[in-house]
Order: structure tokens, then sequence, then C-alpha cells
């Protein structure tokens, strides 16, 4: 089991590294979309791969921060029911979440969507919209994203059996830690204080 929570915190580090670069995915897509606001408005000029390129970057961030979300326990869950069950329970049953529809629909979606990927990429299949981008490059999102967010929930699991087998404390437990939001609000109100001070 030592080697299995080995290539559980692997995967913990990739989709660690991978969801904190991707963030700066949406900054890109929202001065993108506020450049092109600009131009179209000042100078009448507008082109279709402006509009594209926000909506591959917006996909990017989503599908590519899937497996991270998933790390960091964020998806959107139904507690009212479950938060009521013991953590042993609520870890059994999230191990027959992770291996009756997590890991059979990433497999599933990583077999049509690789095929799917590949002609598009062999094509090299453009958009029909007038100045439109190439497009297997977010066909390969869908793919990649599903493949970081099976090898999360392969990490999940091996984190929840570890869990009952009593090796590792609770996975699901956050840590006691501001938020980037609050962090910026506190170092604000010190800032303010000093300058009263």
């Amino acid at each position: 089991m030592s080697f299995l929570l080995q290539f559980s915190r692997l995967i913990d580090r990739l989709n660690t590294f991978v969801g904190r670069w991707v963030i700066w995915l949406v900054l890109a897509s929202t001065l993108i979309s506020a450049v092109n606001a600009l131009v179209r408005k000042a100078f009448n000029y507008s082109s279709n791969a402006f509009l594209e390129v926000q909506w591959y970057l917006f996909a990017a961030s989503f599908m590519l921060a899937a497996g991270y979300t998933l790390l960091n326990n964020e998806h959107v869950r139904i507690d009212v029911v479950v938060g009521r069950f013991s953590k042993r329970v609520q870890a059994w049953i999230d191990v027959f979440g992770f291996t009756v529809f997590l890991m059979p629909l990433c497999a599933t979606v990583l077999y049509l969507g690789v095929p799917f990927f590949l002609q598009g990429w062999r094509s090299n299949e453009v958009s029909s919209n007038a100045g439109g981008l190439i497009l297997w490059p977010v066909y390969a999102l869908m793919p990649a994203g599903f493949f970081l967010l099976l090898l999360q929930g392969i990490s999940e699991l091996i984190k929840r059996l570890a869990f009952l087998a009593g090796l590792i404390d609770d996975p699901t437990k956050k840590a006691e830690t501001k938020s980037a939001e609050e962090e910026l609000a506190e170092a604000i109100r010190l800032a303010a204080e000093q300058k009263k001070a």
C-alpha cells in the first residue's frame, strides 16, 4: 500500500502543478476579451479568432483543472444526506462513486475523445467561422482533462482505501487556512491600520 500512496502523492503533485498554472488561462481569456472589446469599439474591427481563443482558454481552464478540483474536494456535491453519515461511511460512498461512476465515465470519454482528437489533428480541421482557428488543440483538451481527472480519481480511491484501512488520516479534511480573498482582505486591513498609526 505504501507504493500506492506514493503513486497517489505523485498524481496529487501533478494535478496541483497543472491547477496552479491553469488559473492563468482565466486571466489571459479575460484580457483577450477586454482587448477585443476595446479594438472593436475604438477601431470598428473584430476577428472570430479573438473570440475563439477566449473559448479555447476558458475551456482549457475548466477541462485541465477538473483533477485539481477533485483533489481539493471542490466538485459539486449534495451532502444533505451523506454529510450525516460517519467519515467511514462517507469514504465507502466515495469508493463506490469513484469505481462505479467516475472512472468508467472518464474511460468512456477517453475511448471516444482520443479518436475524435486524432481525426481533427490528422485533417487539420479549422473552424467554419471566417478567420477561425484550427480545432485540434481544443479537441485535445477533452482527453487531456479527463485523463487528469481519471488519474485524480485513482489517487482519491487509493486515499479512501488507505483511510478505511487505518493507514492515513481523513483525506477529505481540509487544512484550516485562509483563502486568497481572506489573505488579501487581511493585508488591506493591516495596511490601513499602519497608515492610521
